[in-house]
Formats: structure tokens, sequence, C-alpha cells
């Protein structure tokens, strides 16, 4: 299996569907087309053919679009065979395909791995595209739409070329500090960029937190004490009945987590233990899960029980809501940020309300030009670290060699510089047909 191979595989969705897209790129395009079409369209137009086997037998008919070298995906000859997406149909063309030496089924993501081989997209397009075909709720798709765009590339890039100038500049005044067209002292222009770029870079990392929140989701933690309403309230939200709810205290003992879009935000509602003093060695361990979430959690929907000394969640860090809950059977002398009560649907919109004020804002593009992978902010950090060794040494031969590794970092989150032992790893998790 090589570059040279040409690659086919179904693009669109799992059949049976209304229409399946096949995809073909590779030296043999030209060839494959003519096989199952008689003919190559004019490029970039979409022709109605019938597709027919070796024999002349009718196979199907649907429209063929040829992408010429390099004006494609991939770059390479591309077509794109669009036909009724049923499961024979797809099986034949298959079959006819597989015939022609030197055309093979493609990869999990050889077709973006040969679009980023010749140059048409960078690492963090690729992986932009990736996480735009898996998006789930609108913010996933608006930070993956930036990804795949080369604004976050670009900045990089713009990052990466400062370094560059700047180790060029030093090694300028190292090496030709005698001639008269050097200057007599760049170290502290350089100096002054330097300090700029690392708090750019610094503040760009403190974004990285929303990212995460937008790509994993926003992690809630429904807590209080036992008979409080939690399940009540997390089949409410989701609106299905997913945790069992009975008056005998004590029935959920391990975490439960439902996935629901709340303004965009994918968010994870977890239901959790009852908090008390518990003999019962699983409802012990169902307690401490639940206080482990709630340490690792985002925000906290702490629902009272109907007692009016019940303010344990005052003790508690982090991002807290008291919610008075059950308010229809217990209503006087109640303490809570939030009334609600299940029964009779009231209280729940300003629940909502408060949590989606509580969601990360996003007013503009600039926000979502943040870190969209862990390894980006790896690189990232890597470079800082490089950037400020190079600031701190007096050497101005160790101050270039900081430099050049804080250069390297960068170009190595858009695949400038030695990412081979990350290809395998990135492409694999896409489809194949992408």
């Amino acid at each position: 299996m090589t570059q040279n191979d040409t690659i086919y595989a179904l693009s669109s969705g799992p059949v049976p569907a209304g229409v399946a897209v096949v995809r073909v790129s590779g030296p043999l395009c030209e060839l494959v087309v003519e096989t199952l079409a008689g003919s190559v369209p004019p490029p970039r137009k979409a022709v109605l053919r019938s597709l027919h086997d070796r024999q002349g037998d009718f196979i199907d008919s649907g429209l063929v679009i040829y992408f010429p070298a390099p004006h494609s995906f991939t770059g390479e000859s591309c077509a794109e065979f669009q036909v009724h997406g049923s499961r024979p149909v797809i099986k034949k063309i298959f079959a006819e395909v597989a015939k022609l030496d030197g055309v093979r089924f493609a990869d999990a993501g050889e077709f973006s791995l040969r679009a980023f081989h010749n140059g048409k997209m960078d690492l963090v397009e690729v992986e932009g595209l990736s996480d735009l075909i898996s998006a789930e709720t609108e913010m996933q798709r608006r930070l993956a739409v930036e990804q795949s765009k080369d604004g976050v590339s670009q900045l990089y890039e713009t990052w990466r070329r400062r370094l560059i100038h700047a180790r060029a500049m030093l090694e300028a005044e190292l090496d030709f500090a005698d001639e008269d067209d050097i200057p007599g002292s760049v170290s502290q222009t350089v100096t002054d960029d330097l300090c700029d770029l690392s708090r750019e870079i610094n503040e760009f990392c403190k974004k990285a937190s929303l990212g995460n929140i937008i790509q994993n989701g926003y992690q809630i933690v429904i807590a209080g004490a036992p008979n409080a309403g939690k399940s009540t309230l997390l089949n409410y939200l989701v609106q299905r009945d997913v945790a069992i709810v009975t008056e005998v205290a004590g029935t959920t003992r391990d975490i439960l987590s439902v996935k629901m879009d709340i303004d965009g935000f994918a968010v994870h509602l977890l239901d959790t233990a009852g908090l008390r003093v518990s003999s019962d060695i699983v409802e012990q361990e169902g307690i401490r899960r639940a206080r482990q979430a709630m340490e690792d959690s985002d925000l906290i929907l702490y629902l009272s029980s109907q007692s009016d000394t019940d303010r344990d969640f005052e003790s508690l860090d982090g991002n807290v809501v008291a919610v008075a809950s059950q308010t229809d059977r217990f209503s006087e002398n109640r303490f809570g940020n939030v009334f609600i009560s299940v029964e009779d649907k009231t209280g729940i919109d300003s629940l909502l309300n408060v949590i989606k004020g509580r969601l990360p804002s996003v007013d503009s593009r600039d926000d979502l030009l943040l870190p969209g992978k862990e390894r980006h902010l790896n690189f990232l950090q890597a470079a800082i670290f490089a950037l400020n060794r190079s600031l701190e040494t007096p050497i101005i031969e160790l101050k270039a060699e900081y430099l050049r590794d804080a250069s390297n970092q960068i170009g190595r989150i858009t695949g400038k510089i030695d990412v081979e032992d990350l290809l395998d790893v990135i492409f694999s998790q896409f489809c194949v047909g992408k």
C-alpha cells in the first residue's frame, strides 16, 4: 500500500440510503471513471451517466463528477459517483473497481492524509474537519469550523515566523558583529518582541479550558441528601425515565450520566448517590463517588431537602447552585438560589436560565481561536518553556538554540516539523471515505 495507489471508498453515510457517494482518488482515477461510465466528463461538472460492468451489464445511473489534479480535495485526480444508496449497487461498483490493478480500498482517513501530504490542509485543519464530521452540538460545529479553516493555523505560523526571525537576528549579531550593515545590538528589540510573544501564547493557552468544555462537555452534578428529588429532576430535564425513582432513600448507588444540549453546549448531567452517613458499604462507595464527581464538576446543583437547616452546600468548594426542590410538598422555611417543583412544573425554566448563565460566553469568532486539541496545548506549553529559557539566558548561542526549539514545537502543531509519529494516530480516527 503506497501513496501511488488509487484508492476508493464510500464517502457518504452507511447504506441503505437515498443517495450514496463513492469517492476515488489517485493516478488511475480517469481509468476508473472510464471503466464504469464509459468516458471522463468535463472537469468539475456533474454529468448524469449510466454505469456498467465490464460485460456491459447495467449497474445504476447517477451523477459523475471529475476533479483533475491539483484542484481537488486530495490534490490528486479525484472522482465522485453519486448513485442510489443500495447495498447491492455499492457492492457491485466496489467489485468492478477492485478488479483494476493498482486500485484498492482506502484506509481510514486516507483521503485526508493525502490532502495533508499534498499541501491541501495542515494538521490543524485536518483535525478540525474530523471534529466537524463528528460534531453533535452547535458549539462543537462552530469550533470545528474555525479549526478547519486556516485562521488558527495562520496564528501558529505567525508565531513560528516571529521566533525564526528573532533567532535570525541573534545569529546575525553573533556571526556578523563586525560588519557595518549589521546593527550594533538587536538584543533589546528581540527581547521586547519575545516578551510580547510569550504573553500572547500564554493568554492563548488560557482559552484551552473553553475548548475542552465545548468538545468534551460541561459537567453538572446533581447532588444532595437522599430523597431530595435528584433523580426526578434528571428524568424531567432529559424528558425520559433514565433514573429509578422511589420513596426508598438511597436508591441511587452509582453515578448515572446523561448528555443533553443546552444553548449549543454538550452538557453532562450526573445523578449521584444521596449524601448522608451510612453503614452500607455499597452506599458508602456511591457517596464517595458522588463527592469525587462534585470535585471534578463544572457546576453543582445542590438540592436541599425539606429541612430548613440543610445548608451542607455552603461547605462545598466550587461552582454551586442551591436548588430548593419539591416546593409543592415542602414550601415553608426553605433556602435556595432557585425554587423548583417537578410535580407542578414550576421553577424549571429559572433553573435552566441559571445553568445557561454559568455556561461559557462565546460572543464572537475570535473567542473560538483557541487550542483545539490537547496536543496543541502540550506543544504550545513546550514552546513557552523554551521561549522563556531563551529570555533568561545571557548567552546568545543558547538564546538562538532555545528559539529554534520553540519554533519547532509550534511547527509540530500544524505538521511543518517532524510529525510522522503523529500521523497514524490522527488519521486513524477518521471514518473510511474521508
